[in-house]
């Protein structure tokens, strides 16, 4: 390759501000196998693009490099260029002079504009030894899974279902809805979920183009983009659900009780459960808490059922489907309230969602507003805002952006449940953006009998019939006690249970708290790193319900995109293994965290699925025998790029 372009891009004063493009381009023209040079404001916008075609053509070039921004942004850009003029798009290479160059020495010009010198050079010997790849042909099975049945996983089925797709919908419980079916009313309209949630929940139940398995876990995936393989576990129900009526008499004969999870503890359900409002209408028996599998002969509900539905021979079931991509959005749960030692261990001590079980009219008090110890009405409320959220000392810095607006819903709500009751709100400060969120909170603290306190609160403790709060109001400096009724904690919203499991099983990232990382937080914000899977909802970070409907909708979206295409291309910058060199050492296949690796047990080398592989390479820079090369950044090209790069910056 001896006739190589170089275009360098000022990107407004992005690079221009700090690397002399004039004296980068001065110094390039002659290097060896430079054929032509120039700058430009924009090289990535139409005219930029223009003048790169027209030297490709005039000047006979056989490879272009583009010292510009990162190749995360423009690399695509830039190879969709050199494709469009006949050239091989892999002889095509980005200089990152922006990153790399400019930022770093924003203030040191000098050194912005060797470094960017040196920097050019070094890829210029990289193209030299590029090979032309073609992208692989992958098949592709246009049909989703979606894991988890909360509103994202609901929108993100739907919208693929409507797109004409066949979707995949696994929920690890009962029931559809998550946690929003249990909410008393959405900021800042105070409509609520269920007349938002019930038709969707419907509309998911009865669409043809979606299979759902509730009461199911995804136990293991295997395969890549357009042709993933998953296996779903089915737990047992122990209730035949082609011979169950639902006529109910089992539940009435069940003699085991226990605490109820749809309402956060704070009423009791038996052994055999159905959640209110549940979709689908699904009875379960709960092997905990049912005395027949603790060790008692009871059989009430078996003795009782006219359709001999009861089956306490069930086991778990396992199916496997067949899917091209798959959407995870497992949802959240709270920062557990016992986590905070600060606050009492008291019943009348309650987290946010157990509140709004005690707002819903259909919770365990049917909407009236009565203290989890005694029952009483309580008259004296004290909201707790940043319980565990925004607090390094308990493991979570992070804001969970949701817990301003909804303790003034709740407020609101209590107030109107509670017309002569008093609302303390204990607040670090005020956080929210979303439309209509602002005026909201600024309704709710001109709200006769609502107080907010800024400030942080120091002990929550019983004394008598009275919870003391201890706080300090940060705005006047006076320390405060107040003796509530009832004290509501708005605790951090933190990840699933069980979604690092699931991160794992479908080989994709996790922040260092749990939530599920994207690919690009602002060019690939719904995408992860493994080709295929993507990401919705609060499996991702805390959010609202618009939000996190947004998100389903933007996942849903890529999918439809994907399936859009008659056939899958797949990066071919991807590892090989140079098998006479390979000594079968393995060293590569724990390392590959896209499990492309395996060793031919015949042979003894290794042997890469190059469908699977994703490029990172890590294997390459893991194999002491050099046998694992990248195509397009092989050792020698490394090496290569470091004598010249350090050469030209010296």
């Amino acid at each position: 390759m001896n006739r190589i372009g170089v275009f360098v891009c000022h990107c407004g004063l992005n690079i221009a501000g700090s690397v002399d493009v004039e004296r980068v381009v001065e110094a390039i023209k002659d290097y060896p196998g430079v054929a032509h040079a120039e700058n430009y404001i924009y090289m990535c916008s139409d005219p930029g693009q223009d003048l790169v075609k027209e030297a490709i053509r005039e000047k006979g070039l056989d490879g272009i490099v583009m010292a510009n921004c990162s190749p995360m942004m423009h690399e695509r850009t830039f190879r969709n260029v050199a494709a469009s003029e006949g050239l091989n798009p892999y002889f095509c290479e980005v200089a990152n002079i922006r990153e790399l160059c400019s930022w770093p020495h924003e203030h040191e010009k000098e050194i912005a504009t060797k470094k960017a010198v040196a920097l050019i050079k070094a890829t210029i010997e990289k193209l030299r030894r590029n090979m032309a790849l073609t992208p692989m042909v992958v098949p592709l099975t246009k049909r989703a899974l979606v894991v988890g049945g909360g509103i994202a996983g609901l929108q993100a089925a739907l919208d693929i279902a409507h797109g004409g797709y066949e979707v995949v919908l696994v929920e690890r419980y009962p029931s559809l809805g998550g946690h929003a079916t249990q909410l008393s009313g959405t900021f800042p309209t105070l409509d609520r979920p269920p007349c938002l949630i019930a038709p969707t929940m419907a509309e998911v139940l009865s669409h043809p183009n979606i299979k759902l398995y509730t009461y199911a876990e995804v136990e293991e995936i295997s395969g890549y983009v357009g042709n993933f393989t998953v296996k779903i576990k089915q737990k047992p129900s122990y209730i035949d659900d082609e011979k169950c009526d639902n006529c109910g008499l089992c539940l009435e004969k069940c003699p085991a009780i226990c605490p109820a999870e749809y309402d956060r503890g704070l009423s009791q359900r038996k052994a055999v459960y159905i959640s209110p409002q549940a979709v689908p209408q699904k009875l379960v028996i709960d092997p905990v808490s049912c005395l027949h599998f603790n060790g008692d002969e009871c059989r009430a509900c078996e003795e009782v059922c006219p359709t001999r539905a009861i089956d306490f021979l069930q086991e778990e079931a396992f199916v496997e489907e067949e899917v091209g991509a798959i959407i995870v959005a497992t949802g959240y749960d709270l920062y557990g309230k016992e986590n905070a030692p600060e606050y009492a261990a008291d019943p009348d001590v309650i987290d946010g969602l157990q509140f709004e079980r005690l707002l819903s009219p259909s919770g365990p008090t049917r909407g009236e507003v009565r203290r989890p110890s005694d029952g009483g009405v309580p008259q004296e409320v004290v909201f707790i805002q940043c319980v565990g959220s925004r607090d390094q000392e308990h493991g979570v810095p992070y804001c969970s952006r949701v817990c301003c607006m909804y303790t003034a819903k709740q407020a609101v709500l209590y107030k109107r449940a509670v017309p002569q009751g008093q609302a303390y709100i204990f607040y670090i400060d005020i956080r929210s953006d979303a439309k209509g969120c602002e005026e909201f909170v600024q309704r709710a603290a001109e709200e006769d009998g609502v107080l907010y306190l800024r400030g942080k609160v120091s002990k929550v403790f019983r004394e008598g019939e009275k919870i003391k709060v201890w706080g300090v109001d940060t705005l006047t400096g006076k320390s405060l006690e107040i003796s509530a009724d009832l004290v509501v904690l708005a605790t951090a919203m933190v990840p699933s249970q069980g979604a690092k499991e699931t991160a794992r099983k479908l080989n994709i990232t996790s922040d260092q708290y749990g939530f599920l990382t994207e690919a690009h937080p602002k060019l690939r914000p719904v995408e992860t790193l493994t080709a295929g899977i993507y990401i919705a909802g609060t499996a991702q970070w805390p959010r609202d319900l618009p939000d996190t409907i947004s998100s389903a909708s933007g996942s849903a979206s890529k999918v439809l995109s994907l399936f859009s295409r008659k056939e899958l291309l797949h990066e071919p910058t991807i590892a090989w293994v140079d098998e006479e060199v390979c000594s079968g050492c393995g060293y590569c296949v724990p390392i590959c965290a896209y499990k492309a690796i395996e060793i031919d047990p015949r042979r003894r080398v290794a042997k890469v699925n190059e469908a699977v592989c994703e490029g990172c390479g890590a294997c390459a820079a893991t194999c002491p025998s050099g046998a694992m090369q990248h195509k397009n950044f092989t050792a020698m090209q490394f090496f290569e790029m470091i004598d010249v790069a350090t050469g030209a910056y010296v």
